[in-house]
């Protein structure tokens, strides 16, 4: 039976860890000794790597990995450097499968964060890196807001059901943010009620589903009324497409 639970690393990533048996993978392992712990605790046999994207502290921990376990699998991004030789280099459209573990997953190109990160999609899974947080968006290092607009309405296209596994804990900063821009939300406010009681308790927050992320995150909403009217104010600009209102909240966040 399929488990996923996350591996906590440095001050706020989570690597994700999928099992199945004895059988597992890990997405973005930024450290390799959280992972080499968990594995040894619950007797697991690490099968695959996923990389969303190239950035240390989602990728670190790779090496380290694979010298330990030189029988893994590495899949990462086509269009950015791979984290260690002989890896699988994906690109959109093409397909992962881990037998083992009784999975596969699509991948998507959502370019924002960085220019060649991906996602991977599938059985009612989504691993999205760093483009979708709960409540928020990556920052913008290298894409424009364009791309990462239109990466984040590919992933808003999912069905509502779809669990959400991004890679921090961001939530509770987020939701706030939100709040700002949409203060009389209603799913919003009850979210914030939940993951403050969830965070008092030291309780991950994630995941999250597309369909609760499409009801209080902002960067989802920019083409309601109400999310258009508060960044245009903030900007003081006018703002007439979808991208424009969604550039100007993530410039808002920025300094938020």
């Amino acid at each position: 039976m399929l488990n996923i639970s996350p591996i906590p690393a440095f001050n706020d990533n989570y690597i994700w860890l999928i099992s199945n048996g004895d059988h597992a993978a890990v997405v973005d392992p930024g450290d390799a000794t959280p992972v080499e712990r968990t594995l040894a605790e619950r007797g697991l046999t690490l099968d695959a790597i996923l990389i969303t994207h190239h950035h240390r502290d989602h990728t670190g921990g790779v090496k380290a990995l694979l010298a330990r376990w030189p029988e893994a699998r590495l899949y990462a991004p086509a269009a950015e450097p791979m984290p260690a030789p002989g890896g699988s280099a994906l690109q959109e459209g093409d397909r992962v499968q881990l037998a083992e573990l009784g999975l596969e997953l699509a991948v998507m190109a959502v370019p924002g964060h960085t220019l060649g990160h991906i996602a991977y999609h599938g059985q009612g899974l989504l691993f999205c890196g760093d483009t979708l947080f709960s409540g928020g968006c990556g920052r913008l290092f290298e894409g424009s807001p364009q791309q990462m607009h239109q990466s984040l309405s590919r992933l808003a296209a999912l069905p509502d059901e779809t669990r959400v596994y991004c890679t921090h804990e961001y939530t509770q900063a987020n939701l706030a943010f939100c709040h700002a821009v949409e203060p009389n939300n209603p799913e919003l406010k009850k979210y914030l009620q939940k993951v403050a009681k969830l965070r008092q308790q030291g309780i991950p927050t994630l995941p999250s589903s597309i369909g609760l992320e499409k009801a209080v995150n902002v960067f989802l909403r920019p083409h309601l009324a109400g999310v258009r009217a508060a960044a245009r104010h903030h900007a003081m600009a006018e703002l007439n497409e979808d991208a424009e209102v969604f550039a100007a909240l993530r410039r808002w966040k920025d300094d938020f």
